[in-house]
């Protein structure tokens, strides 16, 4: 018994290809990000989802939005699926935003949130799908902290761990929330 998540990142922004860390900000899908909502739709429309979950930020919800625009799967937005807020940073060179990430698994970036503090808001998020959606196989469409909480909370890696990795896109990861 649990829930069976299976994730997704939102598709390709303008910002991802301007090397930006949009953050907290709306961003946008690229021409790239456009055809890549539509594959995703191809890949999960057929998969037996009972629900699909996206962040609130525009880029999230335009990908579930062209993803399941011909599907009767409901949507549900939730504002604790959001990437990691940097704060004064958001918008600014992901390089520079990225490359220091270490020194914010604790520590809040200015104005923002630490890691530890993103991964504990989508953790709550997590918490509610497997109380209210057990037994259901569910799509979650986030950002970068939201596979972390995942990656931590259901596979126990730690922080420091998925901080020091380098982000490799996939089409899809999938976990179990047991019910337990």
């Amino acid at each position: 018994m649990g829930v069976h998540v299976v994730f997704e990142t939102h598709s390709t922004s303008e910002d991802n290809e301007r090397g930006i860390a949009t953050g907290w900000l709306p961003g946008r899908l690229s021409a790239r990000g456009l055809e890549q909502a539509a594959e995703l739709g191809d890949r999960r429309r057929r998969d037996n989802l009972t629900a699909v979950f996206s962040s609130d930020l525009d880029r999230a919800i335009q990908t579930a939005s062209i993803a399941f625009a011909e599907s009767s799967t409901p949507r549900f937005v939730d504002w604790r699926l959001r990437e990691c807020d940097y704060g004064e940073a958001n918008g600014t060179p992901a390089a520079s935003v990225h490359g220091s990430r270490q020194q914010h698994i604790d520590m809040p970036y200015a104005g923002g949130e630490s890691w530890r503090q993103a991964v504990h808001r989508v953790g709550g998020s997590l918490e509610d799908l497997r109380i209210r959606w057990a037994s259901a196989r569910i799509l979650l469409i986030g950002h970068i902290a939201t596979r972390w909480a995942l990656e931590h909370i259901v596979n126990g890696v730690p922080l420091e761990d998925l901080a020091a990795e380098r982000f490799m896109w996939r089409a899809g990861w999938e976990y179990h929330l047991s019910s337990t």
